[in-house]
């Protein structure tokens, strides 16, 4: 069984109108769809027997399934993600669904809080599922950082900002980091905080990065120069320094001082740029995405999907995001111009009361 979709391009114009009848048929009905129903209003004059070989092929594939041996057939997760990417016909919002949603952000109240919590109301109420509604990332300077480990690829950052706000994110830190190093990211980063925004920080790390690799280069000049030193793979991600005759180091204090600062500066430097890419993590947001199923690991169980597009302020950089959260046969033609027109509203909003 495939877990990539076939390539859409590559069916033939009956296989791929069989699988888009029986998505959209599923979609519509939430139940199978079987052959004889898809044999009454087939664009060709096909048979029962035709339709049913076409739907074997489609579930060989792993773009549809059966859940009862005499049954129709409903498509798969797999069938339903190469649906949404290719053959997905978005349709154009209704008028009722737009008069609701310009409604809630047409408001009076200047609180950008309230506001957002009408707009999931409108979201809930005209898509029929749960609304979801992040609010802008906080731009005041940063208090204090606290990195807490949940598992081997999730940890929380917790942010507490000056004005008293407190952020939790959850993200996935970088490969082999451990509780101690993050405390340690979570230290250096609390003593050069003060004053700066979360996006300030990543500039401030950015330039420590490149003061520390100058005097490594510096010192390492130095002892290349005597031909005590090396630089293998110079230039590349995997470049380090080989120290030659180390022993007869021994007696030159001087030499051995400087090995003793690069190897700091080394070490350092890595750092800086395990807690470069932590911040990045922390920062990142998402673009426009569908979910389906277990492709977010947060509905794997209860078989949901989730469509969310962000929203941006004035400076087009994105603060938040909106999106509808129900059953993987959500009418996606319909929802996906839903939020992305509310995803709109809401930026344009933000960034007129900015």
């Amino acid at each position: 069984m495939t877990t990539q979709p076939p390539d859409i391009d590559a069916m033939t114009d009956r296989s791929r109108e069989v699988f888009r009848r029986v998505v959209e048929g599923y979609l519509e009905s939430g139940t199978p769809v079987g052959s004889r129903t898809l044999t009454r209003d087939f664009s060709e004059k096909v048979s029962a027997a035709t339709i049913r070989n076409v739907m074997q092929d489609l579930e060989y594939l792993g773009l549809v399934g059966s859940p009862h041996v005499s049954a129709g057939r409903i498509p798969t997760q797999l069938g339903l993600r190469m649906f949404v990417d290719g053959l997905l016909e978005v349709g154009d919002l209704d008028g009722k669904d737009r008069e609701t949603i310009d409604r809630t952000l047409t408001s009076n109240d200047q609180d950008v809080t309230s506001v957002l919590d009408q707009v999931g109301t409108a979201l809930s109420g005209v898509t029929h599922g749960a609304s979801l509604v992040l609010t802008p990332k906080h731009e005041a300077p940063i208090k204090h950082i606290e990195f807490v480990s949940l598992s081997h690829d999730r940890a929380l950052v917790v942010l507490v900002f000056a004005d008293g706000h407190v952020e939790n994110r959850i993200f996935t830190p970088p490969p082999g980091q451990t509780p101690s190093s993050m405390r340690e990211a979570a230290n250096f980063l609390n003593a050069i905080a003060t004053g700066h925004t979360l996006s300030e920080l990543g500039a401030v790390i950015a330039r420590e990065i490149t003061a520390r690799r100058q005097e490594i280069d510096a010192l390492a000049a130095e002892l290349i120069a005597d031909g005590t030193a090396l630089w293998e793979n110079e230039g590349e991600a995997t470049e380090r320094l080989i120290v030659r005759g180390r022993g007869n180091l021994l007696g030159d204090g001087e030499n051995e001082d400087d090995l003793a600062r690069i190897r700091t500066l080394f070490d350092d430097l890595e750092r800086k740029r395990d807690i470069a890419q932590f911040l990045d993590l922390a920062e990142e947001g998402e673009g426009v995405r569908i979910f389906i199923g277990s492709e977010n690991k947060l509905f794997s169980l209860s078989g949901s999907s989730l469509v969310v597009s962000p929203y941006m302020n004035a400076d087009r950089k994105i603060i938040g995001a909106v999106g509808v959260i129900g059953p993987t046969r959500l009418n996606y033609g319909r929802i996906v111009p839903i939020v992305n027109y509310t995803a709109q509203l809401v930026g344009k909003m933000i960034a007129d009361r900015s």
